[in-house]
């Protein structure tokens, strides 16, 4: 069935200029249609996306966390591991003072264990409530993860200066000594 147009041209009530102009009327006034046209909205749709956006930014806020949680208890199983294996026996009758939260603790050590404990070889540190002794490298291990698991390191205490006191040193420095003094 052949279109109006053509009917028109074969009855010779309409030339093919005027046909050809009609027809890129007709595509103007479409594509200008078009472009007027808003996509029609469905609020359903809208809200079932939002939804669905707000679902997946809770689920990965719950992903991270637990896997925070997972890192938490990783690295305290690690700590754990490096504290039990490495921890030295204590056994002896020499007091070894030391402070944990602003409060002196004390444990019984032997003789060589205070020794090592002093020169910085051996450090304190905490696990499950009780204090252990480990060698200082096992102890930079455990500083990397945990920080809070050491106690006591002789090494990075700065509470003590060997028994010297700055002012102490400099107590003479005020007084001159005679050139003429013989001994």
């Amino acid at each position: 069935m052949a279109s109006l147009q053509d009917q028109l041209l074969k009855a010779g009530l309409a030339d093919k200029s005027s046909a050809k102009q009609a027809r890129a009327d007709k595509r103007k006034k479409q594509k200008q249609k078009n472009k007027q046209k808003q996509p029609v909205v469905d609020e359903a749709t809208l809200a079932a996306q939002q939804a669905a956006e707000e679902k997946k930014a809770r689920s990965r806020e719950l992903n991270q966390l637990q896997q925070q949680e997972r890192e938490k208890r990783s690295i305290a199983a690690q700590v754990r591991q490096l504290i039990t294996v490495n921890k030295q026996e204590r056994k002896g009758d020499t007091v070894l003072n030391f402070t944990h939260d602003n409060v002196v603790k004390r444990m019984y050590v032997s003789e060589e264990m205070h020794k090592q404990v002093t020169k910085g070889r051996l450090t304190v540190v905490l696990l499950d409530d009780a204090y252990e002794l480990v060698p200082t490298p096992v102890a930079d291990k455990i500083a990397q993860r945990d920080e809070s698991s050491i106690v006591y390191r002789a090494d990075l205490d700065k509470s003590g200066n060997d028994g010297v006191d700055e002012n102490e040193e400099d107590w003479y420095a005020d007084y001159e000594i005679p050139d003429d003094l013989t001994w």
